[in-house]
Order: C-alpha cells, then sequence, then structure tokens
C-alpha cells in the first residue's frame, strides 16, 4: 500500500477527503463527524489550469469545486488564447449528495452560442443540444445510471472529481494519510456530453513519481485513464489536488497555475 502522507490536523487536506467521500458516499471508508460547521458551503478547490501544446500556452481554465449541503458544484470556464475568434465556454455540474448526476450545464459563449444540458430522466440521463439559441433543443437519452461520471472537453477539472472518485472507492484513511494500492486498476462509466457519446475507462494509481513543474521538482502522486481515446498520465499532490495532466500521443499538457 502506497501513502498519501497528511497530517489529520491539516484542514485543507480533511475538507478535501469530505469532498471527495461525498462524491461517492462512500460512508465505511472515513468516519465524517457531522457538526454545525459542516453544514454550510465550503470551497473545496479552485483556481486556474494553462493548457499547453507544444510548449505554447493556447487555453486557460478557471474552476471552482464547492461543497454544499445538496452536494457539489463544479464550475468551469474555458477560453481560448490565440486567434481572431478566441472560443470560450462555461459549465456547471451539480452532484447530490450521493455522488449522482443532478444537472449539468455546459454552453458555448464564443464564437457560436450552442447549449447543452444533461439531467436525469427517470432513472437513466437525458441530454438536451441546440446549436444556436434560435433552435429548438434537441434530445438524446443515454442509458446510463445517474452515478455515471461526467468527463467533458475542454472541462479538465472534471478529471480531478474522477480521480476523488478513484480515491473514495479504491483507497482508504488510516493514521492521517490514504492509502492507495499501487497497480489496481477500477474501472469507471463516463459521458462526455460535447462529444454526445459514452465511454468505458479505467484509473490506476502508479505511485510516487518525481517531475518537474516550472522548473521546480515536485514529488506527487502519479495516476493514469485508460480509455479508447488514449491514455491521460495525471499528478495529484498531497492535499488531492491536481497539478498536471499529460495527455499520450498529443504533446499537450494541462498544469496548475
Amino acid at each position: 500500500m502506497a501513502g498519501f502522507p497528511a497530517r489529520r490536523s491539516d484542514v485543507q487536506f480533511s475538507r478535501i477527503w469530505r469532498a471527495a467521500i461525498a462524491i461517492v458516499l462512500v460512508t465505511p471508508l472515513v468516519a465524517v463527524a457531522a457538526d454545525k460547521k459542516d453544514s454550510k458551503d465550503q470551497m473545496v478547490d479552485s483556481g486556474t489550469l494553462g493548457v499547453f501544446m507544444n510548449g505554447r500556452r493556447i487555453a486557460t481554465e478557471t474552476f471552482s469545486i464547492q461543497q454544499t449541503d445538496n452536494g457539489s458544484v463544479i464550475s468551469s470556464q474555458f477560453k481560448t488564447e490565440e486567434g481572431t475568434d478566441k472560443a470560450a465556454q462555461s459549465s456547471e455540474l451539480q452532484l447530490a449528495p450521493n455522488g449522482d448526476i443532478r444537472k449539468y450545464e455546459w454552453k458555448e459563449i464564443s464564437p457560436g452560442k450552442a447549449e447543452a444540458t444533461v439531467a436525469p430522466n427517470n432513472d437513466y440521463l437525458m441530454e438536451h443540444i441546440s446549436a444556436n439559441a434560435n433552435e429548438k433543443a434537441q434530445d438524446q437519452p443515454f442509458m446510463l445510471p445517474l452515478s455515471t461520471s461526467v468527463l467533458d472537453d475542454y472541462v479538465f477539472i472534471h478529471r480531478e472529481v474522477l480521480l476523488w472518485r478513484y480515491l473514495a472507492t479504491a483507497c482508504k484513511q488510516e493514521k492521517g494519510a490514504v492509502q492507495c494500492p499501487a497497480g489496481q486498476k477500477t474501472q469507471f462509466g463516463a459521458l462526455n456530453p460535447h462529444q454526445r457519446s459514452s465511454l468505458p475507462l479505467s484509473v490506476e494509481f502508479l505511485g510516487r513519481d518525481k517531475i518537474g513543474i516550472r522548473g521546480t521538482e515536485r514529488e506527487l502522486n502519479k495516476f493514469i485513464l485508460r480509455s479508447e481515446g488514449g491514455d491521460w498520465t495525471m499528478w495529484l499532490d498531497d492535499q488531492f489536488k491536481l497539478q498536471r495532466i499529460f495527455v499520450s500521443g498529443d504533446n499537450t499538457e494541462v498544469v496548475r497555475d
């Protein structure tokens, strides 16, 4: 077993671990004491991610992850850095306290005005899509459970949420540290609303890894996401925050600012 070293007195560690548990509701993993302080909204993570291709910054994602009494809210704004018609989009993913999808909204701000919404339809999911504001929305059903993960294009923070789901299902907390078995693969199902498709994938913890980020060597926790679309290697720090993504074969990386 490999551990994520963290002090039990670390408030940030506790908040993010509770959020990871809340996203999937795996209560046997950790006993979380409920008190009045836990009833208010908490900002679990926020910041910006730079997207680089061939070493050049091409886009920025600004994100936040908030834990509330009603579940979790993951917000994202994505903007390209180059070109005359700069692309911009926003999205918001609402998860119920048990981790099920309550609602997902995506909007293209520029250069077009497309919109998409994913919401429960009985026990499955329905996506409503419109190419522009004047077009009637089209419905596309997905025979997927409400517990399906959302991994949309250009919303990289969704990968952090998926890793938290992995932590809460494949790992356990012992003596203030999270213990993950290196090499253990866990299977997940995901929905990509942008592509109107679902995909199976697996996540695996590869152990501790020393890598250079912005000229500084850091020891982080390394994971790999495998799917038919290719492999994504991801690194989390000891507070479970996403620090880097490398997309195999695409020469693209995403780095936290």
